[in-house]
């Protein structure tokens, strides 16, 4: 493969490496000649290949139409003559993930930006006490009609229920020393460009753009932590990973981290990994969309995972939050050293649900626990208190 048409592909530091490869002829001696390891310059070209031939550019296996800008390969379909030459090729394109990632990076960029108010701290704070105030499969972004699904939901509808139900459970809780805002996982609908779920592909019900839900989403999360910073003396934000955003969460994620960087009483947590843990006084917290291990399952993961081993042995009790399948488990699995409860969901059912005869009941905890006895207090909001 020329790697003089590679260096399209590649990044400053593959290129440079690529340069060094056609400079000393082989992946040897550039390696030696720039002193790194072998393998990492062969890997660097491997990955470059990689992405040219996602691109449609793999001339030895005969892909030398690379796609247009934007565009990977999706599948590639070929006609051989009888001497196993090529005849005919069609490259079937489609839009590719990271153009769709840049595009919702731009999104964020063109927001007009709010700089975060300085909120006073509050004078007299608890700090023996936590408060999590979760909101799990809330699906900004998400469009539902009433006459299909029994309720309307839409990003407007969404922005009044978000806002109205926190502030609600923070009235209800006492002023602690910390409130988490625990986005429990699908916080929004869909990924990026496309409204269809990450994993599976589904077709999805949107309202509106992903700019739009871009723009909201951050003007709910940010109007959400101001009233919390009203109320608690620090704000901890979660957003958990769920599989409907899993780009999403991320760049939520970063982005906040953004905002709040020079807030000493705003903590973001910035964990790369879909299993997230809180340690106040005697008593931890764990989090977990629900969509790679079952509740049963979770205590041990969560006792036996490296980064929070040391955790979980410091903790008199245990107690870890899920959601994922929009309806609450008041009989809360209680083994293997933890208790494990599934959050409900705020939202409304979307068409899919509805037409499947899912039903659940629609509400959102705030739990405050006390640093030495576990849960001391829990207030429920519903939908109906607030719409």
């Amino acid at each position: 493969m020329d790697n003089g048409l590679l260096a399209e592909y590649a990044t400053p530091r593959q290129l440079e490496y690529l340069e060094a490869i056609e400079k000393c002829g082989s992946i040897k001696k550039a390696a030696k000649a720039l002193g790194v390891d072998h393998s990492t310059v062969s890997k660097a070209k491997a990955a470059v290949e990689k992405k040219a031939a996602l691109s449609g550019y793999q001339p030895e296996r005969g892909l030398s139409h690379p796609t247009a800008s934007g565009f990977t390969t999706k599948r590639v379909s070929t006609l051989y003559d009888l001497d196993g030459n090529i005849k005919t090729q069609w490259h079937i394109q489609e839009p590719e993930k990271e153009a769709q990632y840049q595009a919702a990076l731009e999104a964020i960029e063109g927001f007009t930006w709010k700089p975060a108010p300085i909120i006073a701290k509050p004078t007299v704070t608890d700090s023996s006490l936590c408060t999590l105030i979760t909101l799990t499969d809330f699906h900004l972004g998400m469009y539902a009609w009433q006459d299909e699904t029994g309720d309307d939901w839409d990003m407007e509808i969404a922005t009044k229920v978000a806002l109205g139900a926190i502030q609600r459970m923070i009235d209800g809780s006492p002023k602690s020393g910390l409130g988490i805002l625990n986005l429990q996982g699908d916080f929004l609908h869909y990924d990026l460009l496309d409204a269809v779920t990450t994993l599976s592909g589904h077709n999805l019900d949107r309202d509106s753009r992903t700019g739009k839900m871009v723009e909201v989403a951050i003007k709910v999360i940010m109007a959400a932590v101001e009233l919390m910073l009203k109320h608690f003396a620090k704000v901890k934000v979660l957003m958990v990973e769920g599989n409907h955003d899993l780009i999403g969460s991320l760049w939520l994620r970063k982005a906040m981290k953004v905002i709040y960087s020079r807030n000493n009483r705003v903590e973001i947590d910035d964990t790369e990994f879909p299993y997230y843990a809180h340690l106040h006084g005697e008593i931890m917290l764990g989090f977990h969309h629900g969509h790679k291990k079952k509740n049963t399952q979770l205590p041990a993961l969560f006792s036996s995972e490296p980064r929070y081993r040391a955790m979980w042995g410091q903790a008199k009790y245990c107690y870890i939050h899920t959601g994922h399948y929009h309806h609450t488990e008041q009989d809360m699995a209680e083994g293997g050293g933890a208790i494990v409860e599934r959050h409900p969901t705020l939202a409304s059912r979307d068409a899919y649900a509805a037409r499947g005869g899912y039903v659940s009941w629609r509400a959102a905890h705030a739990i405050t626990y006390h640093k030495q006895f576990g849960e001391y207090l829990r207030v429920t909001v519903t939908p109906q208190e607030i719409t």
